[in-house]
């Protein structure tokens, strides 16, 4: 076996050239297979991250949107203050809290752009649940209170990323729709990019300034058992449902878990690395066809070859071992090559991300088994290509193949 090995290479090398080009199809295949997967996948936690804020206790019930934009802001039909009672005299719900979600103008000097707001509820307790639920911490000054009038929390990114072009501090102060609100806070970075790039300011200033009535834009619900939270839910859909006189599945409202929030996302980011892998595979399939073509002229050409061979007690199994053996070399060098290819190719479209988004949220994780699969599937594409040309050159008879 060792003698077949070295055969093998030799005659490898001595095409170098060919046998790099044949190669080559392999490495853009695999680069391909790791550096799409290994992206998905760093997507997959990326994404899955932004919902780490979400409690397994909490639930969350908004409008049906008509188009994208921050929640409530395209609903048909608004929550209310009695949306928000009938939730209250559920059995199994510990609080609600009702939120607000808007873009408005939002201005510091000769700078403005469209910003995100965020409310932060008027009742103390409830305020402190937020900051709690999403982890919110400050990085400078404090974080408001219900009696914190004309002043604002800035998200992290606001700051770090220099939306307005000047340096913007605590105690300066900005407008937003016009009005002057007084920086109180800047948030320190969390995994969750809409809070990084949030404005969070009291609810009464909020309705002030955008003129809003009982309108609600979200109500998290925090359950007493976050074991009966799918029966919680399933009570709020069908108290929702009796009020509005509305049938199951014509619901212009929504109640989701952080299960169901999650699984949905998954599901999505599923679907996408079925066909980012599809496509690499179709990469890789070509590279196999290289490899056959390559054995298929390689046999044409050592048809010599082959003839002494056999000619001095080769077997066919000899000659179709010797073959096998090179087509598998070819696709395990471009798997190797094509794995440490797509893993570089995959760290920097990660860090390229980060550095665009402006944080660390885009990760890349060496995969040992995707690693491994990559590699083994280039071995054996190469051999299922040089099969048949294997096959064929060991067919050949001594006498015909020293004529030509």
């Amino acid at each position: 076996m060792k003698d077949y090995f070295l055969l093998a290479f030799s005659n490898l090398k001595h095409r170098g050239l060919r046998s790099w080009l044949t190669i080559l199809g392999v490495f853009i295949g695999i680069a391909a297979v790791v550096a799409l997967i290994s992206l998905g996948q760093g997507l997959e936690k990326a994404i899955t991250g932004q919902f780490s804020s979400l409690s397994a206790d909490r639930l969350v019930i908004s409008s049906a949107e008509t188009n994208f934009g921050p929640p409530g802001s395209t609903a048909v039909r608004k929550l209310t203050e009695h949306d928000l009672n009938i939730i209250k005299t559920i059995s199994g719900i510990e609080s609600v809290i009702p939120r607000l979600v808007r873009v408005a103008k939002v201005e510091y000097k000769d700078n403005s752009f469209f910003g995100f707001l965020g409310s932060i509820p008027d009742d103390k307790k409830q305020a402190d649940e937020v900051y709690s639920a999403f982890n919110l911490e400050v990085e400078k000054g404090k974080v408001i209170n219900p009696e914190d009038k004309g002043k604002v929390v800035l998200g992290g990114d606001i700051v770090e990323n220099k939306i307005f072009n000047n340096n913007i501090e605590v105690e300066k102060t900005i407008l937003i729709q016009g009005k002057s609100f007084e920086v109180f806070g800047i948030l320190k970075k969390s995994g969750t990019f809409q809070i990084n790039q949030a404005i969070l300011m009291n609810e009464k200033d909020m309705k002030e300034i955008l003129n809003i009535g009982d309108e609600i834009d979200i109500i998290a619900a925090k359950v007493v058992d976050k074991n009966k939270i799918d029966q919680v839910a399933e009570e709020i859909k069908r108290k929702l449902r009796k009020d509005r006189n509305e049938k199951i599945g014509e619901e212009d409202f929504s109640v989701q878990t952080p299960v169901q929030a999650l699984s949905a996302i998954n599901t999505i980011l599923n679907i996408i690395n079925v066909v980012v892998s599809g496509i690499a595979a179709i990469s890789l399939i070509i590279g196999g066809i290289g490899i056959a073509n390559t054995m298929f002229t390689s046999v044409l050409e050592r048809r010599k070859e082959i003839g002494v061979m056999k000619a001095i007690g080769a077997q066919n199994k000899d000659i179709l071992t010797i073959f096998v053996i090179e087509s598998g070399f070819l696709g395990l060098v471009g798997g190797l090559g094509g794995a440490l290819i797509g893993l570089s190719l995959a760290y920097i479209a990660s860090f390229s991300a980060n550095a665009a988004l402006g944080n660390n949220l885009f990760q890349v994780s060496p995969s040992l088994p995707l690693l491994t699969a990559s590699i083994l599937f280039a071995v054996i594409i190469g051999i299922i290509a040089g099969l048949l040309p294997s096959f064929q050159a060991s067919k050949l008879k001594p006498v015909e193949a020293l004529r030509q």
